[in-house]
């Protein structure tokens, strides 16, 4: 196939280089790396709050601290030649309708997975171990029924 410049030449044709046929070598996927890209794949769902059980969101609240993530925290995945198989654990944020967050996430699992990692998906299990429920927002205090505190003192000085 030849290249053609559409910039004026001075009598040189110009060949497109080959592209290169793979050689012989084995390409190897790391359990953690599809791990990584399904914990990805489940966080980017509306409604879960967390991947993992108590004592993994335990553990990454304090990695998050020191400014370390583990996107592969609550998931689990089995790596074959050609297929995988993903366990996922998470947190349903409170009013998300739990049967159709686990197929949303086992959804885009599938989609991830099998898109960016190249292997054949052939299962997906998604466990919901707790749902968060938000604390209850207190209100604020204001206009004359804080007389008593600090800032009502300064103005009676």
């Amino acid at each position: 196939m030849e290249y053609q410049n559409p910039q004026p030449s001075q009598g040189l044709q110009q060949r497109a280089a080959p592209v290169p046929v793979p050689g012989p070598g084995r390409t190897v996927i790391s359990e953690t790396a599809v791990a990584k890209v399904a914990g990805i794949a489940a966080r980017s769902v509306p409604g879960v709050y967390s991947l993992g059980s108590v004592p993994s969101r335990a553990l990454g609240a304090i990695r998050d601290a020191v400014g370390s993530s583990d996107h592969a925290a609550g998931v689990r995945a089995e790596v074959g030649e050609t297929q995988v198989a993903v366990d996922i654990s998470l947190v349903a944020s409170y009013g998300t309708p739990l049967h159709s967050l686990a197929n949303q996430v086992r959804a885009a699992v599938y989609r991830a997975v099998e898109e960016l990692v190249g292997l054949q998906v052939i299962e997906v299990n998604v466990e919901i171990t707790d749902v968060y429920i938000p604390p209850p927002v207190k209100p604020a205090v204001s206009g004359p029924a804080d007389v008593s505190g600090s800032a009502g003192r300064e103005a009676l000085l």
